[in-house]
């Protein structure tokens, strides 16, 4: 317990929780539960909750809390539903608009049957973390396919490669 405080190592309700044990424990010359929480800004209820689950659970879950039961929601995309937002992202936008819109996309996610329902968060977040401009660029295929340069490209790529 003392390392975690000494070196701050977590979340400052885990390092404030691990301070209140420290300053508890009767070896060390024990503080009061008044002392405790006028020391560390905290209601005596805190330091007493505390110091309960200490003496309940033990350390390790006084100090990280209860973890949660079941994640609240399942994901929305996982990697093979991402995939198809992300072609239909890249592709052409529909007829009389300049881009893709997240509420173009959402209506069109449902519309392909690719999800039941989704939220134009869900779908921002799903292209903000899976896409750049960057990586827009190497994913689009050409309009136009041309033999000649896929020719050219792949000699310039032998001569890039190890003998």
């Amino acid at each position: 317990m003392e390392p975690l405080v000494k070196t701050l190592d977590g979340s400052a309700r885990k390092v404030q929780r691990a301070q209140i044990l420290l300053k508890a424990c009767e070896r060390l010359g024990g503080w009061t539960d008044l002392e405790i929480s006028e020391a560390y800004s905290c209601r005596t209820k805190t330091v007493e909750n505390i110091r309960f689950r200490f003496g309940e659970s033990g350390f390790k879950l006084t100090l990280n809390g209860k973890p949660p039961a079941m994640p609240p929601r399942a994901r929305t995309f996982d990697g093979q539903g991402e995939a198809p937002v992300i072609a239909l992202r890249i592709s052409e936008p529909p007829k009389g608009y300049a881009n893709w819109t997240l509420d173009l996309l959402q209506e069109r996610v449902v519309a392909l049957s690719i999800v039941d329902s989704v939220s134009r968060e869900t779908l921002r977040q799903t292209l903000k973390n899976r896409m750049t401009q960057r990586k827009i660029q190497y994913w689009v295929i050409p309009p136009k396919q041309n033999a000649q340069l896929a020719a050219d490209m792949e000699n310039v790529l032998q001569t890039y490669l190890p003998p």
